[in-house]
């Protein structure tokens, strides 16, 4: 009677929820003159259906975020804040990049029937999760685009009209933005990885970087249930060459000021990986301790890493000590010629001059040796630099280059931006220029902002690309290889995806002056004053006359003592 009472239970309590599994790992690459870059990624995978809605019991994946998946129709949610710009030629490629500021695109469902609607909700509680100004992302700085952002997840087509992207390059990252982004995690700030999470050492860094992924993936190798992934990835880059008083060396202390005591206890893998490839064939730079246990090779970018792994659910690890401080030393100073170029590099800049018209130039790099390959550019530009289409001009080795792909959207004044994407092919070993003239427009005085003369923000340009890889790259399981290597899965063994943002322009607009009124105010208070007061003041003032009084008992005593000492009476 007992089982079958517990059986009922069951029965009547309906499916329990799915299994949920946590990865966390940190990857820590020296950069050239002495910059390093400490990239955390953690990894939720939950065996649930989210779209059905039948999920009621979270465990691991945030419950905030996944009936926020559920109740709005979203597919795939890409969040990024970005305090800074990460300097592609200086510091090689990004294992993941965004521009500064704040970056949102999200895949819908097709049975959402009214995207804008869903997507206006959908930033104002990312807004209200994240502390983030995500509610002042509008139809103004809203795009769709139609090749640039494809899925990262299982798709079942690819209509871009499902698709949102919107930047706000003005957006400003702190530790309000810090601290929700941490308490998503199964742990939070308190076991693992999380805890060399410290504001005060990651906001004095010359690059910070957070962001939220959520996409659908295959549960296994047939591919016949879906699961859900939320990764939450933070980069930063320590300037510890200026820091560290002109030394190169670091450790985990000098740049977090804490070392790793433990891991996760809810994570079924947590580990940190140090690049130490070599960069010189003949003699290797780095020497890292204490020594790891074990080395692993992988191609990464097209290029061939070694990474000394740590493995903190290792019980060996925590033997000989109790807390984890990895330190990184160079044997011998890097010369500068060793530094590589990357493949794919870009830059964009505002010419001109006066505050009528200007030209924005867009400079692609392709440092390929022999091989040419396409590159997808995405332009957004606000409605208030209105662009003359027919000057856009595009520059290859001083030949004119002709996209084979084009898609422009022109922009409606306060109701939608400019939207430009093309398909370029880059010969090899070249250098690609893109030119367009615009014309400022003269804004409402209300539509200016508390600092005009600071200018105006024009977000990044993206640019998406399979760049061939000199070295041939192998299949491997994408649960099996490290977080960092499996976001964007190679297309095949001879090329790797990348997506690049440049600079943010900062564009200065005809600026009324706005201490006139304040001027007229004054002037004209002052006249009021000065003038209708004295007028006002005479029409309506009554004048009395008053007879001198003879004075009382004390003035005539006071008078009888002034005229005995002579002097004149009161």
């Amino acid at each position: 009677m007992l089982a079958a009472a517990l059986l009922l239970l069951l029965l009547a309590a309906g499916p329990g929820p799915g299994r949920a599994g946590l990865r966390e790992e940190l990857l820590l690459s020296p950069l050239p003159a002495g910059d390093v870059a400490a990239t955390f990624q953690f990894r939720t995978r939950w065996d649930a259906d989210l779209q059905r809605g039948a999920v009621s019991h979270y465990r691991l994946f945030p419950k905030a975020l996944g009936r926020l998946v559920a109740a709005l129709g979203v597919r795939e949610l890409h969040l990024a804040l970005t305090q800074g710009f990460w300097r592609t030629r200086a510091w090689g490629q990004p294992p993941l990049q965004a521009p500064a500021g704040a970056e949102l695109w999200v895949w819908f469902q097709p049975t959402v029937t009214d995207v804008d609607k869903a997507w206006k909700e959908l930033s104002n509680i990312l807004s209200g999760i994240f502390c983030a100004s995500l509610n002042f992302i509008d139809s103004t700085n809203t795009v769709t685009p139609t090749a640039s952002f494809k899925p990262l997840g299982l798709a079942n087509g690819t209509d871009h009209h499902l698709l949102r992207y919107a930047v706000l390059p003005r957006e400003v990252v702190c530790t309000e933005n810090l601290t929700p982004w941490k308490k998503l995690l199964p742990c939070g700030s308190k076991a693992g990885l999380a805890v060399l999470l410290k504001a005060e050492r990651l906001f004095h860094s010359s690059y910070h970087s957070q962001a939220v992924h959520i996409r659908p993936i295959c549960r296994d190798a047939s591919c016949l249930a879906v699961s859900w992934e939320l990764r939450q990835t933070l980069t930063v880059v320590f300037d510890t060459f200026s820091s560290g008083q002109g030394k190169k060396d670091w450790s985990l202390f000098k740049m977090f000021s804490r070392t790793l005591t433990d891991a996760c206890p809810l994570a079924s893998q947590s580990k940190v990986y140090v690049d130490i490839s070599p960069k010189n064939k003949e003699k290797e730079l780095l020497e890292v301790t204490p020594p790891p246990a074990s080395v692993h090779e992988a191609i990464v970018q097209g290029d061939k890493r070694t990474y000394a792994v740590y493995d903190l659910l290792s019980p060996s690890l925590f033997n000989t000590s109790r807390s984890l401080n990895v330190q990184l030393k160079w044997k011998r100073p890097q010369d500068s010629s060793e530094l590589p170029t990357p493949v794919l590099h870009a830059q964009r800049y505002v010419s001109g001059y006066g505050l009528q018209t200007g030209e924005i130039s867009t400079l692609i790099y392709n440092t390929h040796p022999y091989r040419a390959f396409p590159v997808i550019l995405l332009e957004t530009v606000p409605w208030y630099l209105r662009l003359y289409v027919h000057t856009l001009t595009i520059i290859t080795k001083g030949k004119e280059n002709k996209p084979s792909y084009i898609h422009y959207q022109p922009a409606q004044d306060r109701r939608r931006p400019h939207l430009l994407e093309m398909l370029i092919q880059l010969p090899a070993n070249s250098v690609t220029k893109i030119t367009i003239q615009f014309e400022r427009a003269l804004l409402k005085w209300t539509e200016y902002p508390p600092d005009p003369n600071h200018g105006f923000y024009v977000s990044s340009s993206v640019l998406s690309a399979l760049v061939p890889s000199v070295i041939a790259m192998k299949d491997v399981d994408a649960e099996q290889s490290p977080l960092f290597t499996s976001l964007f899965p190679s297309s095949d063994g001879s090329s790797y995806f990348v997506r690049l943002y440049t600079e943010p322009l900062l564009v200065n607009l005809p600026t009324p002056d706005f201490s006139m009124p304040y001027n007229v105010i004054c002037l004209t208070c002052t006249v009021v004053a000065v003038c209708y007061g004295s007028f006002y003041n005479l029409l309506t003032r009554t004048f009395h006359v008053e007879e001198p009084s003879r004075g009382g008992l004390a003035k005539r005593l006071a008078n009888i003592i002034r005229k005995f000492r002579g002097v004149p009476p009161l």
